[in-house]
């Protein structure tokens, strides 16, 4: 059985192919916030472009050359070690001379702005990354590709977590825990298999709306989400022209589950799509079906939430470099996946983009 649930996509008149080199230098993520550093404060503001290192590896250094907890370091996301990022970081500054900031550079590691900021980042205070990404040895015809990359501003992708979020036997794990199996981990590691169950779920429903062609859809009894913040309304039936209008324009999304308990629940025909997906089968052999699982999610005391069901780049610039070599430049907003643009665009699930899940966060 797969690690996490097939992830399926709505392209029509063939696929399109790319070799995706994993060399830092073809992925490129710089994390956008929503301010600057203040430029006074308690805390050391780190802009810092990283190449062959994950975040957690960068806070590790700053904190040791700080002298202080590796807690304390505060950053917005999460971005991978296979690329090239550049994300900031907080520092807390200690009495005395500064740190020597300078002593960490090197070929992996180099400080972009050194600033001072009155609070601690805190994870998910982020507006989106932008993206550069480069397609080697591409296979399809041109026209398909303009074509694509038109669907790909006007329609969008659908919006499911990408293969990172489950990690290696994170869903295997979650449903030992979900089954009330003992398990010896902290907070942290139970917070994350708590997420990768999380997402499978969403995604079983996002794959069963993109199969009956109704991903961009306001459905009867749909949760709706207004673009750009976490306002979510329950769409009344003599309102559905009206709403579909305003999906068609991308001023609001269709949403799926993260379930847990409360919160706002869909009715009528959008609860008996997602009720039908989840119970559709087991996700990992004999941990039951997702319904199951979302159960015992709420029973965990996780507050459920909704997800929109599709997202799209934006300001996509696309770049030939030669016959086969194409350039990609996107903003994606936070918590979408650059596996799902990318996906989205070839058409397919493909294994050899598990690693440009970076950069989200």
């Amino acid at each position: 059985m797969p690690e996490s649930p097939p992830r399926i996509y709505p392209a029509e008149g063939g696929l399109l192919g790319a070799e995706l080199r994993q060399t830092p230098e073809d992925f490129q993520v710089t994390e956008l916030l929503p301010f600057t550093a203040s430029g006074s404060g308690a805390h050391h503001w780190l802009v810092v472009e990283k190449r062959g290192l994950n975040t957690q590896d960068v806070a590790n250094r700053l904190a040791r050359c700080a002298g202080v907890a590796v807690r304390d370091v505060g950053f917005a996301g999460l971005k991978d070690r296979h690329a090239i990022t550049r994300q900031s970081f907080t520092v807390p500054a200690m009495p005395g001379p500064d740190p020597d900031w300078a002593s960490l550079e090197d070929d992996s590691l180099h400080f972009q702005q050194i600033s001072r900021h009155d609070r601690k980042l805190r994870r998910g205070v982020l507006r989106g990354n932008h993206f550069r990404l480069v397609l080697r040895a591409t296979t399809g015809a041109r026209s398909l590709w303009d074509a694509r990359l038109q669907s790909l501003m006007k329609e969008g992708f659908p919006n499911y977590f990408g293969a990172q979020r489950f990690g290696h036997r994170n869903l295997q794990e979650a449903a030992r825990l979900l089954s009330g199996q003992p398990m010896r981990i902290d907070r942290h590691r139970r917070g994350l298999l708590w997420s990768a169950a999380r997402s499978a779920l969403f995604n079983l429903v996002l794959a069963e709306r993109v199969r009956q062609a109704n991903w961009a859809q306001i459905l009867p009894g749909e949760i709706v989400q207004l673009a750009g913040s976490h306002s979510i309304f329950l769409a009344a039936d003599d309102d559905l022209s009206d709403l579909q209008a305003s999906a068609t324009d991308w001023d609001l999304h269709p949403t799926g589950p993260l379930p847990g308990r409360g919160g706002l629940a869909p009715t009528a025909a959008a609860i008996a799509l997602e009720n039908s997906a989840l119970s559709a089968g087991p996700i990992i052999a004999g941990a039951g079906d997702g319904l199951r699982w979302a159960q015992r999610l709420a029973e965990q005391g996780l507050d459920a939430a909704r997800r929109p069901l599709r997202a799209r780049p934006e300001t996509l610039t696309s770049d030939w470099q030669d016959a086969q070599t194409l350039v990609l430049s996107f903003f994606l907003p936070a918590g979408v996946f650059a596996t799902s643009c990318v996906e989205g665009l070839f058409g397919q699930e493909m294994a050899d983009v598990r690693r440009l899940d970076t950069g989200v966060d």
